[in-house]
This record gives structure tokens, sequence and C-alpha cells, in this order.
């Protein structure tokens, strides 16, 4: 059959793209520093929104739906946007085909973001993309997209988060080193001045739980049982009490009105309530990871006597030594046990723990004879009242060292001359600067012997490195020698913290918590049920022995 001749009527071509109609999405975003004092008029929500509609409303032919997605008040360097995530989880089920916006930074500020979603999933889904400032139309003109005004763009608003970022941290370091308070929200116990939002000043009502806290604890209590009697007595948690109080709450700490033990937590380790404030305890990982990070304590930035302490020094130190400590309770106990975490094994160092036997008689044994092996070690068993008993005889015979001590240094002071010099500690220094002398000689001689061939290279090697190791520590040890030599000259007062630690229990008659966490360090206990006390402030009590010692014996000689 003969192909059929052009009858000369006039061909039509049709565009470059198919007309089809589209399920449009609007996507409108206002940063949080857009929002504060109305700043960037062009970028306000009505204003996006309007100049989105205008679009829509002129092409009205090409869009079957249209649905409006507005994050109001959030960063385009975060991803996890509400309606930014119903956005794309729309895409995704396919309820839209079609995302406009004003302009690239409103979509997102983060160029990794915008081109992996702009370049790849919108293009892979078939999903065209309409930035109106730019000019950009994945439809229409798929070439706007890889055009060098996109990626520069990106760019650019990228950078100017960082640069933005970058600055900020450096406002918030300088007023953090100044002093001033620059969190968004006070701390529990705290309100900002009204007249200087970067001091603090004490909130009655609140300061008195956070002193119940500490105090609980101290004589006892673990964290979790403190969050049950505050919740059991109706006390409002920290972001509760603040809506009620009609101050300023993040919406996010708001998530559980009842108290926990990590709030718990939070409040006793915050050196904020001893008067020093404590900043920059956590961070954002980047201007583009907006995931919150703690940061280790010698990064904190702290500055001391900033506003008014709801907690004394003492407390807080004696709270933070309590915290270190392993000091779980079983899941339905409220206190820790009296010697809890005190207690270990004088032969294999583990601990020993507390039993209960029959007539609820409670006694302590080796938790490796118990839970490991009875080979391994013996059963050290003790029982609970001896073990108290014990312990109150050696805190109170310390005591009383403790008062001996402070009267005889009173003494010493009211003397005319008061006497410095330690013989024992002249003659130990001198030993160790010999020591350090004779390693540094051989150490120089060493270079010798191996040119001379007398040793190898690396007996050379191992040679040096074991003579630097041991100059090294004897270097250490003299700088502790000489430091306790400068200490000792400057004498010693009956206000010793050593010795005010102890003649504070002067009048001791039972044992509790609180006694222990301050004076003991740790408790060993025998297979013969005798037992051993590690106190705390040993060195200090030792050297206002020997300045006692320095002071008397020779009158003692002379008296004899």
């Amino acid at each position: 059959m003969a192909r059929a001749k052009n009858r000369g009527y006039q061909q039509s071509f049709s565009p470059s793209y198919t007309i089809r109609r589209w399920r449009l999405g609007i996507y409108i975003r206002l940063s949080k520093e857009d929002l504060k004092k109305g700043k960037d008029d062009s970028n306000s929500v009505k204003n996006q929104r309007d100049l989105l509609n205008d679009f829509y409303r002129r092409n009205i032919d090409e869009f079957e739906s249209i649905t409006e997605y507005v994050d109001d008040g959030h960063t385009g360097t975060d991803a996890n946007r509400e309606d930014f995530q119903r956005l794309l989880a729309d895409v995704m089920s396919g309820k839209i085909n079609c995302v406009i916006v004003k302009d690239l930074s409103r979509f997102a500020r983060n160029y990794s973001d915008a081109g992996s979603l702009i370049d790849n999933l919108f293009v892979q889904m078939g999903v065209r993309f309409i930035s109106l400032a730019e000019n950009v139309d994945s439809y229409k003109n798929p070439d706007s997209v890889s055009n060098i005004i996109v990626p520069i763009t990106n760019v650019m608003n990228d950078n100017y988060c960082y640069q933005t970022s970058k600055k900020i941290r450096q406002v918030f370091d300088y007023k953090r080193r100044n002093g001033q308070y620059i969190g968004a929200f006070a701390p529990y116990g705290y309100v900002k001045h009204p007249k200087d939002k970067h001091r603090l000043i004490v909130d009655p009502d609140a300061a008195e739980n956070v002193k119940l806290i500490f105090t609980m604890l101290i004589q006892g209590s673990s964290k979790r049982a403190i969050a049950l009697y505050l919740n059991e007595h109706g006390v409002p948690s920290p972001s509760a009490y603040k809506v009620q109080k009609g101050l300023p709450v993040s919406t996010r700490g708001y998530d559980d009105p009842m108290w926990g033990a990590r709030m718990i937590h939070s409040i006793l380790t915050n050196p904020t309530y001893t008067g020093d404030l404590a900043q920059g305890r956590s961070r954002v990982k980047s201007y583009k990871v907006h995931q919150i990070e703690a940061v280790p304590r010698e990064e904190w930035v702290e500055v001391a006597g900033t506003h008014e302490a709801i907690i004394d020094y003492e407390t807080f130190d004696k709270v933070q030594a309590l915290l270190q400590r392993d000091t779980r309770t079983s899941p339905k106990g409220r206190e820790v046990h009296l010697f809890s975490v005190f207690l270990k094994c004088a032969d294999c160092g583990r601990a020993i723990t507390r039993c209960v036997g029959k007539n609820n008689n409670v006694y302590y044994s080796c938790s490796t004879y118990k839970n490991r092996s009875r080979t391994a070690c013996t059963m050290h068993s003790i029982k609970h009242e001896r073990l108290e008993a014990a312990v109150l005889f050696a805190v109170q015979h310390q005591v009383h060292l403790a008062v001996s001590y402070s009267e005889i240094v009173t003494q010493i002071n009211s003397a005319p001359i008061k006497k410095s010099q330690s013989y024992r500690l002249d003659d130990l220094i001198a030993a160790k600067e010999r020591e350090l002398t004779k390693i540094t000689r051989y150490k120089q001689s060493l270079y010798q012997d191996w040119k001379d061939g007398e040793i190898t290279q690396q007996e050379y090697r191992d040679m040096k490195a074991d003579y630097e190791r041991q100059t090294s520590d004897i270097s250490a040890v003299l700088t502790r020698l000489n430091a306790e030599r400068a200490e000792l000259a400057n004498g010693v007062d009956n206000e010793h913290p050593a010795l005010v630690a102890f003649m504070k229990y002067q009048n001791i008659e039972a044992l509790n918590r609180e006694i222990l966490v301050e004076l003991v360090d740790y408790i060993k206990v025998y297979e013969n049920g005798n037992i051993s006390v590690k106190f705390k402030f040993a060195d200090e009590l030792r050297k206002i022995a020997e300045y006692i010692e320095i002071n008397t014996t020779e009158d003692t000689a002379v008296a004899g």
C-alpha cells in the first residue's frame, strides 16, 4: 500500500514538556531569628503564603490540588521540622508530586540536605520542584536545577548558617566568661532578675525543695526515693512549678510533669546551686546536626560567686562524693543501706555485700565467696550490730584524736616561737635529690656507651626510656615533698579542715550515712571478723601530727 502523501495541512508541534496537572505542596518556613522583633518582614509567613498562592492562582490550570506546609520558628539547618517531615512523607506516599518554595533558603540551609532532595530524591520520584526567587523549575526547565545558581545559592545559605552560628557562639562564650547567665530558662530554684536577664536571684519556694533534695540524699535516700517522696507529697516538678507560677518554661521540658530520678540527678550535680555559674554543660553537635551532647567537666565555663548560693560548698562536695559511689537500691527500696559501698574484703578486695538471714538478722559477707567461687575467697562474715559498733568506736576514737590535736596546736601557736623544720622531710628530699643526680649521670653516659659499641642501639633506647621514666617519677616525688615542707613552714591552726571535719561530731552516739560519707573512705573486713577503717584526711592528720611532734619533742626531752 502506497504511503499517504502530505496533504499540505500544517503540522503542530507540542512543547518540550507534556501538559499535566500536579498535586501541589507549598512549603513555608520562618526561622527563630526571623521571629525576633518582626525581623525580615519579606520572609514572614504571610508574605510567603501570599507569594506562593499568587503563583498558584496564575497557573491554576496546571494544578489539581494544593496543600500547605508551615514551619514557623524553625531553623533551616534542622531537617527534623514537623511540617517539613510531613511534606516528605506526602511526597513518598504520592499525595503531592510538586513542591514550591519562595526561595531555596526556605527549603533548607544545609547544602547537602537540599542537594540530596532536589537532585536525587525528587528526580527519582518524578517530583517537580519550583523555587520562585532563583527561577528554578525542574519540570519546565530541567537545566535550572543543575544550573550553577542552585548549588551556589545552597552553598551560600550553608555558609551563612555557619558564620551566624560561629558569631553567636563567640558572643555566648564571651558572656559566659564574664559571669552572665545566658540560658533561656533559669535553673529550678532561681529566677532571672527582673532588671537584668543575665543575673539569677533565688526563688525562695523552689529553693527549699532544692535543699530538701540534697539533705535527703545525704541522709541515705536514693534518687528514686527522693522522686517518689516529692510526687507523693504533691510537690510539682520543675516544669509544672514554673507553669503554675507563670514563669517561662521549655515546652520540651514539660513532657513529664512528675519528678523522676534523672531530674533529681540533674539538680544534685549542678554547681550553679553553690553560687558559681556553671554554663556550657551541653551543646549541639554542630550548626547542621542539632543533637544535644554532654560536655566534659573540664570544658565547662565556671565563674565563682555570681549569685546567691542555695547549697554550701561542703554539702555540694559531700553529695558529689556520694554520687560517685555505686549506691543503687533494690527496685522496691527507697533508702541506701548504712554501709552500702563502704565495705571491702581485706583479702580479695571486692565488695562485702549485705545479707539477711533467719529472723531478719542482717550480716555481711564477701561477694566473691557468695556469688563467684567458694574456693576463690572465704566468707569474711560479720554481723551488722558488731560492724556498726566497731565503726562507731573507730570514729569516736578519731574524733577524740582530732580534739586533742586541736588543743595541742592551740598551745603551740600561742608560744612565742614555732618550729617548722622537719628532719624527716629534709632527709627524704636530700635522698631523692641524690637519686635524681645519679640517674641523670647514668643517662648522660648512655650515648657514649652506644657510640663505643658497649651497648646496642635497642639497648640504648630501652635504657634511655627507663631512665626518663625514673627521672619523671623522682621529680614528681620531689615536687610533693617540697610542697609538704612549704606547707609545714606555714604552720597549722586549729581551724584546719581535717580537724574541723571530725570535731563537729564530738558528741556522736550513733552512725548515719552523712557521717560515713564525710569521714570514711572505706572499711576493710577481715576473715576473723576484725575491721580496719580508712578515714579521709589521713594525710592531713599525719602532717598535723608531725607538726605537733616537731614542736613538742624537744620540750618533752628537756622536761624529762
